[in-house]
Protein backbone atom coordinates (compact mmCIF):
# COMPACT_ATOMS: atom_id res chain seq x y z
CA UNK A 1 0.00 0.00 0.00
CA UNK A 2 1.42 3.64 -0.78
CA UNK A 3 0.85 6.26 1.67
CA UNK A 4 1.82 10.14 1.61
CA UNK A 5 2.60 12.72 3.35
CA UNK A 6 1.63 16.01 2.94
CA UNK A 7 3.79 19.26 3.46
CA UNK A 8 2.10 22.32 2.90
CA UNK A 9 3.25 25.97 3.20
CA UNK A 10 1.41 27.98 5.81
CA UNK A 11 -2.33 28.53 4.60
CA UNK A 12 -3.02 32.35 4.76
CA UNK A 13 -6.78 31.76 5.29
CA UNK A 14 -8.73 28.43 5.88
CA UNK A 15 -9.97 28.78 2.18
CA UNK A 16 -6.03 28.95 0.89
CA UNK A 17 -5.38 25.82 3.23
CA UNK A 18 -8.21 23.96 1.91
CA UNK A 19 -7.46 24.77 -2.01
CA UNK A 20 -3.24 24.11 -1.34
CA UNK A 21 -5.17 20.65 0.70
CA UNK A 22 -7.26 19.65 -2.27
CA UNK A 23 -4.26 19.94 -4.78
CA UNK A 24 -1.93 17.75 -2.43
CA UNK A 25 -4.70 15.40 -2.41
CA UNK A 26 -4.91 15.38 -6.07
CA UNK A 27 -1.29 14.41 -6.33
CA UNK A 28 -1.27 11.66 -4.19
CA UNK A 29 -4.30 10.08 -5.26
CA UNK A 30 -2.69 10.58 -8.72
CA UNK A 31 0.09 8.44 -7.35
CA UNK A 32 -2.15 5.48 -6.41
CA UNK A 33 -1.89 6.77 -2.48
CA UNK A 34 -4.40 5.18 0.05
CA UNK A 35 -3.83 7.82 2.37
CA UNK A 36 -2.23 10.98 3.09
CA UNK A 37 -1.26 12.84 5.95
CA UNK A 38 -1.40 16.47 6.93
CA UNK A 39 1.04 18.49 9.45
CA UNK A 40 -0.25 20.18 12.90
CA UNK A 41 -3.63 22.35 13.25
CA UNK A 42 -3.54 22.79 9.20
CA UNK A 43 -6.78 24.22 9.58
CA UNK A 44 -7.31 26.83 10.46
CA UNK A 45 -3.30 26.91 10.47
CA UNK A 46 -0.54 26.81 13.03
CA UNK A 47 -1.10 29.92 16.00
CA UNK A 48 1.20 32.31 15.27
CA UNK A 49 2.17 31.43 11.73
CA UNK A 50 -1.07 33.36 9.72
CA UNK A 51 -0.47 37.35 9.62
CA UNK A 52 -3.98 37.92 10.15
CA UNK A 53 -5.70 34.98 11.61
CA UNK A 54 -9.18 34.29 11.31
CA UNK A 55 -12.04 34.26 13.89
CA UNK A 56 -13.41 30.41 14.01
CA UNK A 57 -16.43 29.07 15.79
CA UNK A 58 -17.33 25.48 15.39
CA UNK A 59 -19.55 25.80 12.50
CA UNK A 60 -16.69 27.02 10.50
CA UNK A 61 -14.53 24.41 11.08
CA UNK A 62 -17.34 22.18 10.67
CA UNK A 63 -17.68 23.64 7.07
CA UNK A 64 -14.14 23.31 6.17
CA UNK A 65 -14.36 19.57 7.55
CA UNK A 66 -17.06 18.99 5.65
CA UNK A 67 -15.23 20.28 2.26
CA UNK A 68 -12.57 18.18 3.03
CA UNK A 69 -14.59 15.14 2.80
CA UNK A 70 -16.10 16.31 -0.28
CA UNK A 71 -12.15 16.05 -1.68
CA UNK A 72 -11.62 13.06 -0.02
CA UNK A 73 -14.53 10.78 -1.50
CA UNK A 74 -13.84 12.61 -5.00
CA UNK A 75 -10.39 11.28 -5.32
CA UNK A 76 -10.89 8.22 -3.51
CA UNK A 77 -8.21 8.68 -1.13
CA UNK A 78 -8.16 8.44 3.05
CA UNK A 79 -7.25 12.05 4.42
CA UNK A 80 -5.67 12.45 8.31
CA UNK A 81 -6.57 16.36 8.68
CA UNK A 82 -5.42 18.05 11.24
CA UNK A 83 -7.41 20.92 12.79
CA UNK A 84 -8.35 22.76 15.89
CA UNK A 85 -11.65 21.52 17.38
CA UNK A 86 -14.08 22.95 19.81
CA UNK A 87 -15.60 21.12 22.84
CA UNK A 88 -17.58 21.66 26.11
CA UNK A 89 -13.73 21.46 27.88
CA UNK A 90 -12.28 23.68 25.43
CA UNK A 91 -10.16 24.03 22.04
CA UNK A 92 -8.64 20.72 20.94
CA UNK A 93 -5.52 20.08 18.96
CA UNK A 94 -6.99 16.70 16.91
CA UNK A 95 -6.30 14.75 13.68
CA UNK A 96 -9.78 14.11 12.10
CA UNK A 97 -8.98 10.40 9.62
CA UNK A 98 -11.38 10.88 6.50
CA UNK A 99 -12.06 7.82 4.70
CA UNK A 100 -11.73 7.53 0.72
CA UNK A 101 -15.69 7.83 0.30
CA UNK A 102 -15.87 11.20 2.54
CA UNK A 103 -16.67 9.60 5.85
CA UNK A 104 -15.17 10.67 9.26
CA UNK A 105 -13.79 7.61 11.31
CA UNK A 106 -13.03 9.83 13.76
CA UNK A 107 -10.17 11.62 15.30
CA UNK A 108 -6.83 11.66 17.68
CA UNK A 109 -6.92 14.90 20.25
CA UNK A 110 -3.33 15.36 20.95
CA UNK A 111 -3.34 14.47 24.81
CA UNK A 112 0.39 15.93 25.73
CA UNK A 113 0.82 19.54 25.45
CA UNK A 114 3.68 21.43 24.87
CA UNK A 115 3.96 23.61 28.21
CA UNK A 116 4.04 26.60 25.58
CA UNK A 117 0.71 25.29 24.47
CA UNK A 118 -1.43 25.27 27.68
CA UNK A 119 -2.73 28.65 26.78
CA UNK A 120 -3.23 27.35 23.13
CA UNK A 121 -5.51 23.98 23.42
CA UNK A 122 -6.83 22.11 26.33
CA UNK A 123 -5.65 18.45 26.29
CA UNK A 124 -7.04 15.33 25.18
CA UNK A 125 -7.41 12.06 27.18
CA UNK A 126 -8.17 9.07 24.81
CA UNK A 127 -6.20 6.73 22.19
CA UNK A 128 -7.77 5.33 19.31
CA UNK A 129 -6.41 3.17 16.40
CA UNK A 130 -7.80 3.16 12.90
CA UNK A 131 -8.21 1.09 9.94
CA UNK A 132 -8.36 1.41 6.19
CA UNK A 133 -8.18 -0.70 3.42
CA UNK A 134 -6.57 -3.16 6.18
CA UNK A 135 -3.84 -0.48 7.05
CA UNK A 136 -4.16 -0.09 11.23
CA UNK A 137 -2.64 3.04 12.06
CA UNK A 138 -2.57 5.05 15.02
CA UNK A 139 -1.90 8.90 15.65
CA UNK A 140 0.81 10.99 17.61
CA UNK A 141 0.48 14.58 17.14
CA UNK A 142 3.78 16.61 17.42
CA UNK A 143 5.33 17.11 20.89
CA UNK A 144 4.13 14.28 22.26
CA UNK A 145 5.41 11.78 19.38
CA UNK A 146 8.39 13.56 19.84
CA UNK A 147 8.79 13.34 23.75
CA UNK A 148 6.37 10.67 25.33
CA UNK A 149 7.66 7.49 23.09
CA UNK A 150 4.25 6.00 25.09
CA UNK A 151 2.04 7.47 22.87
CA UNK A 152 3.37 5.55 19.54
CA UNK A 153 4.02 2.05 21.59
CA UNK A 154 0.17 2.49 22.83
CA UNK A 155 -0.89 2.33 18.92
CA UNK A 156 2.18 -0.43 18.05
CA UNK A 157 0.99 -2.61 21.00
CA UNK A 158 -2.64 -2.16 19.77
CA UNK A 159 -2.37 -3.50 16.34
CA UNK A 160 -1.07 -0.27 14.30
CA UNK A 161 1.61 -1.36 11.39
CA UNK A 162 2.11 2.52 10.87
CA UNK A 163 1.66 5.78 13.63
CA UNK A 164 1.25 9.25 11.50
CA UNK A 165 2.74 12.03 13.49
CA UNK A 166 1.74 15.59 12.26
CA UNK A 167 3.69 18.38 13.49
CA UNK A 168 5.46 21.50 13.30
CA UNK A 169 8.67 22.85 13.59
CA UNK A 170 10.98 25.33 12.10
CA UNK A 171 10.06 28.99 11.39
CA UNK A 172 9.64 31.04 7.75
CA UNK A 173 11.59 34.12 9.02
CA UNK A 174 14.94 32.73 10.74
CA UNK A 175 17.03 29.60 10.80
CA UNK A 176 19.73 27.47 9.94
CA UNK A 177 19.03 25.80 6.21
CA UNK A 178 19.71 21.96 6.79
CA UNK A 179 21.03 19.98 4.68
CA UNK A 180 21.19 16.55 5.64
CA UNK A 181 18.34 14.55 7.09
CA UNK A 182 18.84 12.95 10.29
CA UNK A 183 22.44 14.64 10.17
CA UNK A 184 24.01 15.18 14.52
CA UNK A 185 24.37 18.53 13.78
CA UNK A 186 20.46 18.59 13.27
CA UNK A 187 18.19 19.19 15.85
CA UNK A 188 16.99 15.81 17.51
CA UNK A 189 13.32 15.79 15.52
CA UNK A 190 14.01 13.54 13.01
CA UNK A 191 16.58 10.70 15.16
CA UNK A 192 13.30 10.65 17.34
CA UNK A 193 11.10 9.82 14.06
CA UNK A 194 13.71 7.06 13.69
CA UNK A 195 13.32 6.07 17.19
CA UNK A 196 10.05 5.47 17.12
CA UNK A 197 9.94 3.28 13.89
CA UNK A 198 12.84 1.50 15.56
CA UNK A 199 12.13 0.72 19.20
CA UNK A 200 8.23 -0.44 18.09
CA UNK A 201 9.03 -2.45 14.68
CA UNK A 202 6.12 -0.58 12.92
CA UNK A 203 6.64 2.58 10.68
CA UNK A 204 6.29 6.02 11.15
CA UNK A 205 5.53 9.42 9.20
CA UNK A 206 5.73 12.90 10.00
CA UNK A 207 4.25 15.60 8.51
CA UNK A 208 5.85 19.26 8.72
CA UNK A 209 5.29 22.64 7.11
CA UNK A 210 7.53 23.20 4.07
CA UNK A 211 8.47 26.59 6.23
CA UNK A 212 11.89 28.09 5.12
CA UNK A 213 13.93 27.23 8.07
CA UNK A 214 12.41 23.53 8.97
CA UNK A 215 13.80 21.82 11.83
CA UNK A 216 12.59 18.79 10.79
CA UNK A 217 11.96 16.97 7.30
CA UNK A 218 8.40 15.59 6.60
CA UNK A 219 10.06 11.61 6.62
CA UNK A 220 8.92 8.09 6.56
CA UNK A 221 10.43 5.56 8.16
CA UNK A 222 10.61 1.95 7.77
CA UNK A 223 10.70 -0.68 10.98
CA UNK A 224 14.19 -1.06 10.71
CA UNK A 225 14.84 2.86 11.00
CA UNK A 226 15.66 2.99 7.93
CA UNK A 227 14.48 6.07 5.74
CA UNK A 228 12.32 5.51 3.08
CA UNK A 229 11.59 8.95 1.68
CA UNK A 230 11.85 12.63 2.95
CA UNK A 231 10.58 16.14 1.65
CA UNK A 232 13.59 18.29 0.54
CA UNK A 233 13.99 20.93 3.35
CA UNK A 234 12.64 24.30 2.37
CA UNK A 235 10.33 22.82 -0.38
CA UNK A 236 6.56 21.81 -0.47
CA UNK A 237 4.68 18.47 -2.17
CA UNK A 238 3.76 15.46 -1.41
CA UNK A 239 6.25 12.43 -0.60
CA UNK A 240 4.86 9.04 -1.12
CA UNK A 241 6.18 4.87 0.07
CA UNK A 242 5.13 1.64 -0.08
CA UNK A 243 3.90 0.19 2.71
CA UNK A 244 4.57 -3.53 3.29
CA UNK A 245 1.85 -4.92 6.24
CA UNK A 246 3.80 -7.53 6.87
CA UNK A 247 6.94 -6.64 7.76
CA UNK A 248 5.09 -3.98 10.51
CA UNK A 249 5.31 -6.43 13.29
CA UNK A 250 5.52 -4.51 16.42
CA UNK A 251 7.69 -7.01 17.42
CA UNK A 252 9.41 -5.31 19.91
CA UNK A 253 6.30 -2.97 20.75
CA UNK A 254 4.60 -6.25 22.23
CA UNK A 255 7.61 -7.33 23.87
CA UNK A 256 7.23 -4.59 26.63
CA UNK A 257 6.64 -5.98 29.87
CA UNK A 258 4.49 -3.28 31.67
CA UNK A 259 4.03 -5.21 34.94
CA UNK A 260 7.32 -4.31 35.74
CA UNK A 261 6.91 -0.66 35.91
CA UNK A 262 3.71 -0.74 38.06
CA UNK A 263 3.78 2.71 40.04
Amino acid sequence: MKVAIATPPFPKSINDGLTQAEKLIKDAAAQDAKVICFPESYIPGYPGMIAEPEPTSPAILQQALNEVCRVAAENKIAVIMPMDWYSENGLLNIAHVISDTGEVLGYQTKNQLDPSEDTMWVAGTQRSVFEINGLKFGITICHEGFRYPESVRWAARNGAHIVFHPHFSGSNTEGTILTEWGSMANPYYEKAMMMRALENTIYFASSNYGSLYPESASSIIAPDGTLLNYQAYGTTGVIIADIAIEKATGYLAKRFKPQLYDY
